[in-house]
């Protein structure tokens, strides 16, 4: 599948109304003939449908869930998910890797943007959570060290995680891979179009977003992939039936991290060495 990287002229006097419309639109399609990077741009997320075939998809989980089983046994899944280091998981590197889904993360990021961390989440019936309107504020580094405008640091299991400067999320992609239908019932993630644009949101203005009750449900199919800013104000609902709703959520990021902080995902390790800077 191939995707325009390039972000269309819009006529000055028009931008605004086009950027609240983008808000106000509660489907998930690209509107108003914006490509790809423009609905990033303007709204913050866009689903992406069948970047994995039925097929492909299928392979992938499969291959995924006997590399949990081995390595992290019968541990159950909840909010925090379970998370995978990429240089030591073939089937979620091959998926983070994957030519079609890098081109739509390139047009954003451009041609050096790396995987920096992955999380696998289920929601089953032994494990049905819900999390509340949030951004994704926090990044897995190597090591704590003391950078000004870095905080809140915390071990998740075991990897430092900090919340970084909100120009460090501003120029990070996130595509989350759904290995399962994820209709209405399912819990799938549901968004405020055009957050993200409001930086890092205190919450009183978490509680303005959702007053203005303009959310959009991101539901998805087996081979979708639901791409977004990690500012963009989310949350999800418990699930309503008895199955599966898997995502493979995969941070990319394009730019280090200053004073000696590194990503915990190396985007230097070997196993990304044939991509393209």
């Amino acid at each position: 599948m191939e995707t325009q990287s390039a972000i269309p002229e819009i006529d000055l006097p028009s931008l605004g109304a086009i950027m609240e419309a983008a808000e106000r639109d509660t489907t998930n399609r690209m509107p108003y003939g914006l490509d790809f990077a423009s609905c990033i741009r303007l709204k913050g997320f866009a689903v992406i449908g069948a970047v994995f075939s039925r097929a492909q998809i299928t392979s992938l989980a499969s291959n995924l869930t006997a590399w949990i089983q081995e390595n992290h046994g019968d541990e159950r899944f909840n909010h925090a998910g379970i998370r995978i280091s990429l240089a030591s998981c073939p089937p979620a590197r091959t998926a983070a890797l994957d030519p079609t889904l890098l081109n739509f993360v390139s047009a954003i990021l451009g041609k050096g943007a790396r995987p920096v961390r992955a999380i696998l989440f289920d929601k089953t019936p032994d494990a049905n959570w819900s999390v509340g309107w949030h951004q994704d504020l926090t990044i897995g580094v190597a090591e704590n060290l003391p950078v000004p405008g870095f905080s809140v640091w915390s071990r998740k299991d075991g990897i430092p995680h900090v919340q970084p400067p909100a120009e460090i999320l501003e120029q990070m992609l996130t595509a989350r891979i759904h290995f399962d239908d994820c209709g209405e019932a399912n819990g799938p993630l549901r968004v405020h179009a055009g957050s993200h644009r409001s930086g890092r949101l205190s919450p009183q203005h978490i509680a303005a977003w959702r007053a203005k009750g303009r959310e959009t449900m991101c539901t998805a199919d087996a081979g979708d992939i639901l791409f977004m800013r990690p500012l963009l104000l989310h949350a999800s609902s418990s699930s309503t039936v008895p199955a599966h709703r898997r995502v493979l959520h995969l941070e990319y990021a394009a730019c280090s991290l200053p004073g000696g902080l590194r990503w915990n995902e190396d985007p230097q390790h070997p196993v990304y060495s044939k991509l393209v800077s």
